[in-house]
This record gives structure tokens, C-alpha cells and sequence, in this order.
């Protein structure tokens, strides 16, 4: 009830706070590449929003409304090419990130679509300045990311984990510059996209609430912020030391299965799904540690983020990981009731509970499980 009265009160501030109109002004020049259309990606009001347009001698203007500065992606879509072929996007080449303003916001592209320079947007122009601080860890990123695309295509697990390790370590670095921007430039107009990508997917409240509370009243009014407050009020209650929130959802025979009814029991609660590679890689080490503690008052519950037509893909990958645990599911994607409450913004997550409900520990992968559950249960 508290949960759905916190989303009614979110969504009437949004509708409360006035839109105000934007103008993109485009233009491009010496692009050896035949533009067919330029397309515009954004959220607003939990949203996406996409639209095109076919530009006119190399010009194109997109109009919309939002409530404040806010981050957009361009992307020129191209004629096909000599083999019939739509072209594959390439970052560099073809996109465009841009911070909307209220008013006019001119974006001029020479050479190729994606070399763009940006006017008109003081946002923007921070955006510009916070990127050039990430630029030495963003080249380390994409040189590793590179690593782990080959290592994952050629299946070798051993240069993939070291690849993982290496981009793990560079966002902590890159979540750490974000961090410094939104503490020491508070008023900036992506002060708030600054603190968001410091906070990530796993909220640490006592490291990100302080800034939080230091932003200026009138930022805090944004539909972002407010967002953001819902967020952190959600971490706060899931945080180590608080007692797991109570919720009930049906397992894949359709019986309804509570929370409460492992209470004695030490507890994993896994955010999983059948569609996540990273969750399906995962799946091996929890089998292992699963089998070991299952006879030591230990039980697992799997929570799935399927889609609402894939019962039969959710079904057939627990059979095929061997995961002999509880299961439960609304199959309402990222939607899933209980991941909303929880906060889930991405997965594989997993939430360690003592017998009495309290979580204890929270996302163990690889072998921390494992050592976790040597610690609980030693002999």
C-alpha cells in the first residue's frame, strides 16, 4: 500500500510540474554518407520517446516539450547501402547525445554525423566538460569492453572474468568522477544526471543522500529529483541491517508463495530471468553453493523479470540450469512487482536474508556466496 501510495505521489508531481518547449536545430555537411533520416530518443514521464524526420538539404528541426535539461540521442539512419543492406550504427559515426533545453538548441555536424558541435545549451556545455574528465577512463572502457566481446564469443571464461574484473574496477573510477562533479558543482543544470550515474543500480544511501540533500530546493523540484527521492527512499528501506519487505507472487504452477514463509530459514533472494546472459553465466555458481548449504537451513528464491508471453522460456531455463529452488514470477518484465518494490534496476541482483528476515548481505556473485555461507555456517 505505502509502495503504491510513494508512485501515486510521483506521478502527480510530474503531472504538476509545467512542460516547457524545446527546438533542435540541425544541420550537416560533408557526410559522404546518404542521410535518409534523422531520429531523436528521449524519456520523459517514464516513457520513450522517439521521433524522425527526413532532413532537407542537409538541415532538420525536431520540436517537443520537458520539464527540465535533459539527456537525448540523435542518430542519422542512412540509405542502403551497395549490398541492399541496412547499415549497422556505429557510435562514433552516427549518434549525437545532447542535453535538451527550453528554448532553441543548435547541432552542427561536419564530416561524418556523429562529429557534432552543440550550441545554445548550457547543459550541454557542462556535459561537455564532465565528459572530458571520464575521457581517459571511457577509452580504457571501450578497450575492455572489446576484451570481453571476445572473450564471450570465443567462450573463454578465464580472459572474459579478467576482462569483467577490469571494466568492474574502471566503474568504480568513472562512478567516482560523477560522484566529485555533483558534489562540487551542486547548482549545475546536470547536477542530477551527475548523482544519478555516482548512485547506479545499487544505491550506497550514506554516500549518495548527503549530495542529494545539498542540491538547491528548486533542482529538488524537477520530476528527476523527485524520481531520484523515490529511488533513495526504496534503497534506504533494502539496505543491510533492514528487515526484507514483505510481498507475495505466484509461483510457476500459479500458487501464491510469501516471503514470510522462509522466515527461519536463511534466505537468497535472486533477481534472475530466462532472456539474461549474465544471470544465465551466474546461474552455475548458485547451483553449486545451492547444492552445498541446501541441507543447512538455507533456501533460495528466484524472482524472474520474464516478459509476459515467455512462461515457457522462464520454465524451460530453470529445467535447464538445474535450479531446484523456489521460483516466482508476475512475467511482467521490468515491471515485476516485486523488483519495483526492491528497487531492481538491473540483473542479476540477489539479497542475503538471516532467519528472522533482516538482510544480512546483498549481491554475491562469483564465490562470495559461497564464502558468505562458510562464514554463516562454520563448523
Amino acid at each position: 500500500m505505502k509502495s503504491n501510495l510513494l508512485v501515486l505521489v510521483m506521478l502527480f508531481s510530474l503531472s504538476a510540474t509545467a512542460q516547457k518547449n524545446f527546438v533542435v536545430k540541425g544541420s550537416f555537411s560533408q557526410i559522404p554518407l546518404q542521410v535518409q533520416k534523422v531520429l531523436i530518443y528521449y524519456r520523459i514521464d517514464d516513457k520513450n520517446v522517439v521521433d524522425s524526420i527526413e532532413p532537407k538539404n542537409g538541415n532538420y528541426t525536431f520540436t517537443g516539450k520537458i520539464y527540465e535539461p535533459m539527456q537525448a540521442t540523435l542518430r542519422a539512419k542512412y540509405l542502403l547501402g551497395p549490398d541492399e543492406k541496412p547499415m549497422r550504427t556505429v557510435s562514433a559515426r552516427d549518434l549525437v547525445t545532447v542535453f535538451l533545453v527550453p528554448g532553441a538548441v543548435e547541432v552542427s555536424s561536419v564530416d561524418s554525423f556523429g562529429n557534432a558541435t552543440v550550441k545554445g545549451s548550457a547543459a550541454h556545455d557542462e556535459y561537455v566538460k564532465l565528459n572530458a574528465m571520464l575521457k581517459p577512463v571511457n577509452e580504457l572502457m571501450s578497450k575492455y569492453s572489446a576484451e570481453y566481446s571476445k572473450a564471450n564469443a570465443a567462450k573463454d571464461e578465464t580472459a572474459r572474468k579478467a576482462a569483467e574484473d577490469k571494466l568492474d574496477s574502471l566503474d568504480k573510477i568513472s562512478r567516482g568522477i560523477y560522484g566529485d562533479y555533483a558534489r562540487h558543482n551542486l547548482e549545475s543544470p546536470i547536477a542530477m544526471y551527475a548523482l544519478s550515474q555516482f548512485a547506479g543500480w545499487d544505491i550506497d544511501v550514506e554516500a549518495v543522500e548527503p549530495i542529494f540533500r545539498q542540491l538547491p530546493a528548486a533542482l529538488k523540484e524537477n520530476p528527476s529529483a523527485k524520481d531520484f527521492a523515490g529511488k533513495l527512499d526504496i534503497a534506504r528501506k533494502t539496505s543491510i541491517g533492514s528487515v526484507a519487505l514483505e510481498f507475495t507472487q505466484n509461483d510457476t504452477l500459479g500458487v501464491p508463495v510469501k516471503l514470510s514463509s522462509f522466515r527461519g530459514k536463511y534466505l537468497l533472494i535472486d533477481f534472475w530471468a530466462s532472456w539474461c546472459g549474465p544471470c544465465r553465466r551466474e546461474n552455475p555458481n548458485v547451483v553449486k553453493t545451492f547444492q552445498a548449504y541446501k541441507d543447512r537451513n538455507f533456501q533460495i528464491l528466484g524472482v524472474s523479470l520474464d516478459r509476459p508471453d515467455a512462461k515457457d522460456k522462464w520454465i524451460e531455463a530453470i529445467h535447464q540450469d538445474n535450479l531446484t529452488w523456489t521460483h516466482v514470477s508476475d512475467l511482467k518484465f521490468w515491471q515485476n512487482e516485486v523488483a519495483r518494490l526492491y528497487g531492481i534496476q538491473a540483473i542479476p541482483q540477489n539479497l542475503l536474508l538471516d532467519p528472522n528476515g533482516r538482510i544480512i548481505a546483498k549481491n554475491l556473485n562469483g564465490d562470495k556466496l559461497e564464502k558468505k555461507l562458510a562464514e554463516i555456517f562454520r563448523p
